[in-house]
């Protein structure tokens, strides 16, 4: 027999998935809706003590007064956390963990990162013996796309809800790894912008912590519905649990002998060149090579491109990204052309990370622009991917050393979902204080919809503000293409942006 321990995500209890226990019961499984300790009929238990420890425990202590041979842990939002957690110390009891409309968070992880707005989050670190009250009626979007509820369920979660104590969202999770090999489904409620279509994407060209989702033992579902699908389908919800515990869903494949999407080689063929090491910043120097576009002396300082990757990328990922094929091939086609290519590691871990990651940013630009090999005059910035958001600061106050900024397959607003990013970081919105600042975007024409959606709200935002935007398109390309996609376009169109970059900082 089948059993079900259902944890919903923030402000929220037990009661909120009463319809679709009682569609898994009519079904023949056993339910156990758990509300954690501070929420549902729990919230009198709430006080400063209350942490993500002793959620998990509240989730232990579950599992180990049941009965079942079929155990599946189900974890909406915020409650993968506990549920992970819990997994991690009863592996044996675990047949499957769902995340529901959830994340993937690893050792060390908090959920801060669901705190949709910095002023909170910064509240929360200077006052962590308190909550989150409970979002006001019509802000529960904040949290989460509201699409598919009714009033009804609305008014369920203004009654019902209670605060979340912030001791849940500031201690780090931790895992042993004791339940990496137990299987995992994920269910995307698609209003929330996730999709299987994406995932796949992601697996194939995104950040290498995606590739953990083409192991055979994980699943994939869509609903196509909003964040709180057991409020808004709760039947079809059920059916998918139900299917989930069967083993059933998509599975995403990928060639074993495929490499990972940041280790494949750059698609030029740039011979090697050695890089200088400064903390986190690596400059790739230019010999003045005979075909080079700049004709200066070899000593002559010269202008800088500095490549800045994307991500979110965990802090623990090895090898980092300033070493990763796609960068360092960059930075040494750059330098073969007579002008310093750089990349840097900075701090985007997570998506709370973006003001840590554009501080680590101004800093490599300092020490970039105090080379004694550089021009301190001339200078370009190259964005990649998620680390599109960073160009803000850039494009709000452009300084008169920088010629230009560019950007390849860039996220330009924060994509849905991502409600952990400051509204600082919304180059959609910089873009009207470019001025006189030019733009070379390179995009590409199999590009996940919710970030061509922000690459043509850009466009259109530059537009109205007369900012110069050189685009050069890719019309077969895909995300990560100058890895991805070793194609003669994709040569030509890497060749094509940088002699864009190299007019605007020589000219």
């Amino acid at each position: 027999m089948t059993a079900f321990v259902l944890v919903s995500g923030p402000f929220t209890g037990a009661w909120i998935w009463r319809e679709t226990a009682a569609r898994l019961r009519e079904a023949g499984a056993h339910t156990h809706p758990l509300s954690l300790t501070g929420l549902g009929e729990n919230r009198e238990l709430a006080g400063p003590g209350v942490d993500l420890e002793t959620h998990i425990e509240d989730v232990v202590r579950l599992i180990d007064g049941l009965d079942a041979s079929e155990l599946v842990l189900v974890g909406h939002d915020y409650a993968i956390h506990p549920v992970l957690g819990a997994a991690d110390r009863r592996p044996g009891r675990i047949s499957r963990v769902v995340h529901l409309d959830a994340g993937m968070p690893q050792d060390g992880d908090t959920a801060l990162a669901l705190v949709p707005d910095q002023e909170t989050r910064e509240r929360l670190l200077a006052e962590p013996g308190g909550s989150v009250p409970v979002p006001k009626p019509g802000d529960w979007d904040r949290w989460g796309s509201t699409a598919g509820l009714s009033a009804s369920a609305l008014d369920r979660l203004d009654r019902y809800a209670a605060p979340q104590p912030s001791g849940t969202l500031l201690q780090p999770l931790r895992l042993t790894g004791a339940s990496a090999e137990l299987p995992s489904t994920g269910i995307f409620c698609t209003a929330s912008g996730m999709t299987i279509a994406m995932a796949e994407t992601l697996v194939r060209t995104g950040p290498p912590q995606f590739r953990a989702l083409a192991d055979p033992r994980v699943t994939f579902f869509e609903l196509p519905t909003g964040h709180w699908p057991m409020l808004s389908t709760p039947g079809q919800l059920a059916d998918v649990l139900l299917r989930a515990s069967a083993g059933e869903g998509h599975r995403i494949t990928v060639d074993t002998d495929e490499q990972p999407p940041h280790l494949r080689p750059f698609v030029l063929d740039v011979p090697e060149r050695p890089r200088e090491r400064t903390g986190r910043v690596d400059l790739c120097l230019p010999d003045a090579p005979p075909d080079a576009d700049v004709d200066v002396d070899a000593d002559t300082p010269r202008p800088a491109v500095v490549f800045v990757h994307g991500g979110p990328v965990p802090a623990a990922q090895r090898p980092t990204p300033r070493d990763w094929p796609l960068y360092t091939g960059h930075a040494r086609y750059a330098a073969s052309q007579g002008v310093v290519g750089v990349t840097v590691d900075h701090g985007l871990h997570a998506l709370t990370d973006y003001a840590r990651a554009a501080a680590d940013l101004a800093a490599a630009v300092d020490l970039v622009r105090a080379h004694p090999r550089v021009d301190a005059d001339r200078i370009a910035l190259w964005f990649f991917s998620g680390g599109g958001l960073l160009m803000s600061d850039w494009l709000a106050a452009p300084p008169p050393w920088l010629r230009c900024v560019a950007a390849s397959y860039p996220v330009l607003a924060p994509l849905p979902g991502w409600n952990a990013v400051d509204a600082r970081f919304r180059p959609v919105t910089a873009v009207r204080s470019a001025g006189e600042l030019p733009v070379v975007l390179t995009r590409v024409g199999q590009e996940y919809e919710p970030i061509a959606d922000t690459v043509a709200a850009f466009l259109s935002a530059a537009r109205d503000a007369d900012t110069l935007v050189v685009t050069v398109d890719v019309p077969s390309g895909q995300h990560g293409f100058d890895v991805a996609d070793p194609t003669d376009e994709s040569r030509r169109a890497v060749v094509s942006a940088h002699r864009q970059v190299l007019s605007l900082l020589t000219a």
